[in-house]
């Protein structure tokens, strides 16, 4: 089935109960549009593409937000935003916690990704020439021009490194992070891998990069981005009073479980510079077992039984 067809009977779901008004609306009006902050990392914008397309065919609006996860948690402590699909644990701990502990925010378990990871890591052929641990890199300063490259200014990564290079954890003090976004660190390392240049930048799964890249993580890194060597979970964070004010919209995201494999192959295509949407109804169209454990026990907006759709 077409991807358009595919959007047209979710949508039909939310039409055809509204025609027949039998059912009572699963979630009061004011839940009508939900408004979702997404960093522009391309595993969130991925995981928010899925959640947008099965929250536009069930009948529900989508306002999407785009800015850093500073500002999308000072929105939601406001209740601007309502939800957002990429609280990295532990590297975004400092940022979340602080609106946990207000109790201004809710993040919801189990994870909605239980395999991440994020740490240093380097090509291969750096890997291979010695670079192998945290300890090693302050070994190899010339050879990396003194310079380790990470993503936005002000993420929890950059963060852990910077504090790395003010106390001179693992003799970094003379190093200098290069603050930049996703796409331009990424850019620079396929720049360094083509002329076999030494590079150490921050790198995660889920991602293509670990497809299209060959690079190796370091280890020896006594937990800084977290317990084994990076080990991290990926979290669906909402306002505090959201789960009761919108239950159903609540058990579609909290329905949302998935391993980086199945993530990385929503974000292929959009490294791609294929558009999110369509990349997740695409994943959708050829998953419809998946679709349906996300769909489970939730409803159309109008109250129809949304679990039976097949693709």
């Amino acid at each position: 089935m077409p991807n358009k067809t595919f959007r047209a009977t979710l949508l039909a779901c939310g039409l055809l109960a509204a025609t027949l008004g039998s059912a009572r609306a699963a979630d009061p009006d004011s839940c009508q549009t939900v408004r979702m902050g997404i960093v522009g990392w391309t595993d969130v914008v991925a995981t928010s593409a899925l959640a947008e397309v099965m929250l536009e065919g069930l009948g529900y609006g989508v306002k999407p937000t785009t800015a850093s996860q500073q500002i999308i948690m000072a929105a939601m402590g406001d209740k601007n935003l309502d939800v957002f699909l990429g609280y990295w644990q532990p590297t975004m701990q400092p940022v979340v916690q602080p609106f946990v502990d207000k109790g201004q925010v809710k993040v919801l378990t189990p994870p909605l990704l239980a395999d991440a990871q994020s740490t240093f890591a380097v090509p291969e052929y750096v890997y291979e020439g010695g670079l192998k641990t945290f300890a090693d890199i302050a070994r190899f300063k010339d050879r990396l021009g003194g310079k380790i490259y990470g993503i936005e200014p002000g993420s929890g990564a950059n963060r852990g490194t910077a504090e790395m290079i003010k106390t001179d954890r693992f003799g970094l003090k003379d190093f200098q992070l290069v603050e930049s976004s996703e796409a331009g660190m990424l850019t620079a390392v396929r720049r360094a891998e083509k002329r076999k240049e030494w590079i150490v930048f921050f790198g995660w799964k889920p991602h293509p990069m670990n497809l299209q890249i060959k690079m190796r993580y370091l280890t020896g890194s006594e937990d800084v981005f977290g317990p084994n060597e990076g080990q991290a979970t990926v979290s669906v964070v909402t306002t505090a009073d959201y789960p009761q004010r919108c239950p159903n919209v609540q058990r579609l995201l909290a329905n949302l479980h998935m391993d980086s494999a199945e993530v990385s192959a929503v974000m292929a295509p959009i490294l791609e510079r294929t558009a999110p949407k369509d990349a997740a109804r695409a994943w959708l169209k050829n998953n419809p077992q998946r679709l349906d454990a996300f769909l489970q026990g939730v409803t159309t907006r109008a109250g129809q039984p949304a679990a039976a759709l097949q693709l």
